[in-house]
């Protein structure tokens, strides 16, 4: 009876540890995480090992096409920062958002991911969104940042200088702010190019420096 005893304690003890340790693992049908659903789309990427450059999905067939490239640096403006995960997603060339599903989960189609280098340098290849005519907003893509042992966060929207809804009086207040998230564009060849460095700070925010 004793020994019956201690076998029941044993697969008590053995059947609560599986249940906590699975609760820390991704689901085994098809390595969905518990917290799939609920989690920044930063971290919905499908490939084993980043790199520096990245294409947006439909990047070859968009008429304006646009290289963004760059370095992260420490808060020090002179430190390249490594393994920044870099995250960005944009509206279409029409302003609108295309949002797809998988595994239940609605996401932005157009989107990608980098991790700098040892030099903290980036590349993205993708196309110029849209304005939304019926509201006029401004051409923009949503960054997001994610260093090494720290949250992610989210950067000011980076907009285009070229872009006619962008109006002189948000240039002053975005400049009274001191921000720095426009991007000025050159046309080479057939494709448009811009640079964006972008500083880390302590806590929970970036500065944009061009």
């Amino acid at each position: 009876m004793k020994n019956l005893k201690t076998l029941i304690v044993l697969i008590i003890f053995f059947s609560s540890f599986q249940i906590l340790t699975a609760q820390d693992r991704p689901n085994v049908s098809g390595d969905i995480p518990a917290a799939y659903l609920e989690r920044h789309p930063i971290y919905d990427y499908s490939e084993d090992q980043l790199n520096n450059i990245d294409s947006i999905p439909d990047f070859a067939s968009k008429q304006d096409k646009l290289m963004i490239t760059g370095t992260i640096f420490q808060s020090d403006g002179k430190t390249p920062a490594k393994d920044v995960i870099l995250y960005i997603s944009q509206p279409n060339e029409n302003g609108d958002y295309e949002l797809k599903t998988h595994n239940d989960k609605r996401f932005v189609h157009h989107r990608g991911w980098v991790k700098t280098d040892a030099d903290g340098r980036y590349t993205f290849y993708t196309f110029i969104p849209g304005n939304l005519i019926y509201n006029r907003e401004v051409k923009h893509i949503h960054p997001t940042i994610k260093e090494p042992g720290k949250p992610e966060y989210s950067l000011d929207a980076l907009l285009f200088d070229n872009d006619p809804f962008l109006s002189k009086s948000c240039r002053k207040r975005l400049a009274k702010k001191g921000i720095d998230n426009i991007l000025v564009l050159e046309k080479k060849e057939s494709m448009f190019v811009t640079t964006k460095d972008i500083i880390l700070e302590s806590g929970t925010s970036a500065e944009y420096n061009q």
